[in-house]
């Protein structure tokens, strides 16, 4: 039995959810998302809620339970308040700058790094050492803050590099003469 499957997914005001088959359309006041399910799982929406069943009781349906109220929890999430991840540049002259929709990074390298930010995100760099990336979709959101930590990972010696603001750096001690 899963624990996460079983409960069901409030709706909150403002946010209304459709079925059509396997596929649930939720529309908030920030986004409108759709997810199309298998058919190891039956969707319904119940009293202002939206419930998720297996269709047997095989390993795979049981496991698509889980997945499957997550991802329609995740899509009432992102209509309502979004998804957030911010991230902090360490070193210096490091810095980064939004100019439009690019996100120019200086890192130490031999040429500044210009990010294409992709629809659906908004990238801010109140600071030049923080860069917050909002958005509804949660997968995006994170895979978007993975693209701009890969440019420079925090290293273990200085501490240089983006990191994830609540990351901790487990730090090196240098050589000894």
């Amino acid at each position: 039995m899963s624990r996460i499957g079983k409960r069901p997914v409030e709706l909150p005001s403002g946010v209304t959810a459709s079925v059509s088959g396997q596929t649930v359309e939720i529309k908030g006041p920030k986004d409108t998302q759709s997810f199309t399910a298998t058919d190891d799982v039956t969707i319904a929406v119940e009293d202002n809620a939206v419930t998720v069943t297996p269709r047997g009781k095989s390993k795979r349906a049981r496991q698509q339970w889980g997945m499957s109220r997550t991802v329609v929890a995740n899509m009432v999430q992102g209509c309502t308040q979004g998804f957030k991840k911010e991230l902090e540049i360490n070193g210096v002259g490091y810095r980064a700058q939004m100019q439009g929709n690019t996100l120019k990074l200086s890192l130490g390298l031999s040429h500044e790094v210009n990010f294409e930010v992709p629809a659906g995100i908004t990238v801010t760099a109140p600071k030049p050492t923080e860069i917050i990336v909002e958005g509804t979709d949660p997968q995006l959101v994170g895979q978007v803050a993975a693209n701009i930590r890969e440019w420079r990972k925090p290293e273990p010696y200085k501490g240089k590099g983006i990191k994830y603001k609540d990351e901790y750096i487990f730090r090196k001690e240098g050589k000894k003469k």
